[in-house]
C-alpha cells in the first residue's frame, strides 16, 4: 500500500495540480474506513409506543437518549405499533429485518394476545417464529414479557408468563420477565386508563429495561 503511494505522488509531483492531488491522497491515507452504526430494532406494541404521549417521553426513546452516550455506534428503531398482537408483529417483521438489518431485536409483543384471551399456543408460536426469524437475519434478541391480571384466572396467567421464560429458555435469548414489573403495583405510575404508563412511569421502564439491554451492546 505504502509502494502504490509513492508511485502515485511521484507520478503527479510536477502536475499543476500537485498540491491538491496530494492533499486528497493524503486524506485517503488518514480517513481510513468508515465504520456503520449498529441497530438495535423495538418490535412492540402500545407499551413501547409511548401510547397518548410525545413520543420522545417513550422508554424507548428514552434509551436511544441514553444510548446516544454510552454506546454513540447504536441507534434505535422503533417499530412498536398500538394494539398490536403478536401475529401483527409476525407478519412486519420480515420486511423490517429487511430494511433495517438489525444486530439486536427486542420483541415485546403478547399483551393484546392476553388481553383478548387468544390461545396460549397461538401467542407462543407467533413469538417463537419472531425470535427465530430474527436470529435468522443475524440479530441477538431481547425478549420482554408481560403478565395478565388475576381475573383471568390462574391457569391462563400462568401459561401466559409462562411463554416467555419456556422461550427464553429453548431459544437461548436474553429475557426481561415482565415489562410493567416495577410500576405495576403503583397506579401513580399509568395514564387514566390505567392500562399504559405515563412519563414518570417511563423513565422507570427504561431503567428496568437497560440491565437487560446493556450486555447485549
Amino acid at each position: 500500500m505504502r509502494n502504490r503511494i509513492r508511485c502515485l505522488l511521484h507520478a503527479v509531483w510536477h502536475s499543476q495540480y500537485q498540491g491538491f492531488v496530494c492533499l486528497a491522497l493524503v486524506l485517503m491515507v488518514m480517513a481510513g474506513p468508515v465504520s456503520a452504526k449498529q441497530t438495535l430494532l423495538v418490535m412492540g406494541d402500545s407499551l413501547s409506543a409511548a401510547y397518548n404521549l410525545p413520543s420522545e417521553q417513550g422508554w424507548v426513546a428514552l434509551t436511544a437518549a441514553r444510548m446516544k452516550s454510552t454506546h454513540p455506534a447504536w441507534q434505535v428503531v422503533n417499530a412498536s405499533v398500538s394494539g398490536e398482537t403478536s401475529a401483527g408483529g409476525k407478519s412486519r417483521l420480515p420486511a423490517a429485518l429487511k430494511t433495517h438489518k438489525p444486530a439486536l431485536v427486542i420483541i415485546e409483543l403478547g399483551a393484546n394476545d392476553g388481553l383478548r384471551g387468544l390461545p396460549l399456543t397461538q401467542t407462543r408460536a407467533n413469538l417463537q417464529a419472531m425470535i427465530r426469524q430474527a436470529k435468522v437475519g443475524g440479530a441477538k434478541v431481547l425478549l420482554i414479557g408481560i403478565q395478565m391480571p388475576p381475573n383471568y384466572g390462574k391457569v391462563y396467567t400462568d401459561g401466559f408468563a409462562a411463554i416467555y421464560t419456556d422461550l427464553a429458555k429453548q431459544e437461548k435469548t436474553a429475557l426481561l420477565p415482565f415489562l410493567l414489573a416495577p410500576i405495576a403495583m403503583d397506579r401513580s405510575y399509568f395514564l387514566p386508563d390505567q392500562l399504559h404508563p405515563n412519563a414518570k412511569g417511563q423513565i422507570k421502564l427504561r431503567d428496568h429495561v437497560w440491565p437487560a439491554l446493556k450486555p447485549l451492546l
